[in-house]
């Protein structure tokens, strides 16, 4: 019996951690708003306090929801998000260019961000129900590309470049952790590179701009490429342990653009250094670590794929959006999971947060195959 107590405690630790850290990432958020505010509560801080809010309790109910009621529903809620898509594409609130919000009156909601939930349940649900003996065979891998391409052609249209590499790279990562064959992916990584002239015909004006000014910053300093000059002075300006909080020159005299979104960590580098970027890292390295330690305890392939989808989603949220305000990626416009400013990515994020919690509770029940 006190074993039996012993070994509880001991598995409650890792989700105890694992929350911890989410707890750790979403305060981190919430100083940097307050530090881009100029250290007061403006309507920024405000936003981005009841956006936390309400995400942690979606998050909440996700975690405590029926699993199976999850697992039954995935390909209709992946039908209910892809045809939000549709009327993004057909009634869509227009901003900068692009037409990837609905306007519901006191809220606009990007679909494509809850999208990237959407397409992880569907490809799991499609895997746990898929033998073995049929991934390996072509034909029957039709439908989950129609599941990954039918929304990346939209968020496309929008046009969205990132949300749509995010989708198509976790897709991917989902299909060779299920066992899909490697010839695939090496005749679709070739396919791509010989597709290159093709697809640079196709990007629009502003696309080709940024990948012009990744390849060469210097030449375009007060147009595409300030953005990225700015932030790499960021960066290197707070040295190893940052100018403090409230302290960074790019920062409060808004040399650094988009410095609440897409460039949050530059100003992160600039004010806590090299030690505090060190420590995010760490804590994100040990969320997913985490994800996979559960991963392998889960019983059903359901949750095994999920898990492991909603990591890579998170892996290459942050290695994109580090890589191109670093210069090492082109700017592709991929928020910061959890630390960038914002609704619907943030509360898409904290959707697979409640639904990995949830999973981790349920991980020895088995759901039935072909249901």
């Amino acid at each position: 019996m006190i074993k039996n107590i012993h070994s509880v405690k001991k598995e409650l630790l890792l989700i105890k951690l694992f929350i911890t850290l989410i707890i750790v990432l979403v305060c981190v958020n919430l100083f940097a708003m307050f530090s881009i505010a100029g250290g007061v509560v403006d309507n920024l801080v405000s936003k981005q306090i009841s956006i936390t809010l309400i995400s942690l309790s979606v998050a909440f109910v996700f975690s405590i929801i029926s699993i199976r009621f999850i697992f039954s529903n995935s390909y209709y809620i992946y039908i209910l998000v892809l045809l939000s898509l549709v009327i993004t594409d057909l009634l869509g609130y227009k901003a900068m260019g692009a037409k990837r919000w609905i306007n519901l009156g006191f809220i606009n909601i990007q679909p494509s961000e809850f999208m990237k939930i959407a397409v992880i349940l569907a490809l799991s649900r499609f895997f746990h129900n898929c033998h073995i003996n049929n991934i390996k065979k072509y034909r029957h891998l039709l439908f989950p590309v129609v599941i990954i391409l039918l929304p990346t052609l939209l968020i496309l249209k929008q046009p969205n470049l990132g949300t749509s590499l995010i989708i198509i790279l976790t897709s991917l990562t989902i299909l060779f952790i299920s066992g899909v064959k490697i010839q695939l992916f090496i005749c679709l990584g070739l396919s791509t590179i010989l597709s290159l002239p093709i697809i640079w015909r196709f990007l629009h004006d502003y696309q080709k701009a940024r990948i012009l000014t990744f390849l060469d910053p210097s030449s375009d300093t007060l147009g595409a490429g300030y953005n990225i000059i700015q932030s790499i002075i960021s960066i290197g300006s707070g040295g190893l342990f940052g100018k403090g909080f409230l302290k960074g020159s790019q920062n409060q005299l808004d040399f650094l653009p988009e410095n609440h979104t897409d460039f949050i960590f530059g100003l992160i580098a600039e004010e806590g250094g090299f030690i505090l970027c060190s420590l995010l890292l760490v804590t994100y390295s040990l969320i997913i670590a985490i994800m996979y330690i559960i991963s392998i305890q889960c019983f059903s392939q359901f949750y095994r794929v999920f898990i492991l989808g909603f990591a890579s989603l998170l892996f290459f949220h942050i290695v994109i959006n580090i890589g191109m305000i670093s210069g090492l990626l082109p700017v592709v416009g991929v928020p910061l999971p959890l630390l960038s400013y914002g609704g619907s990515n943030y509360l898409s994020i904290m959707i697979g947060i409640g639904l990995v919690i949830n999973i981790y509770f349920n991980k020895t029940k088995i759901l039935p195959k072909g249901s």
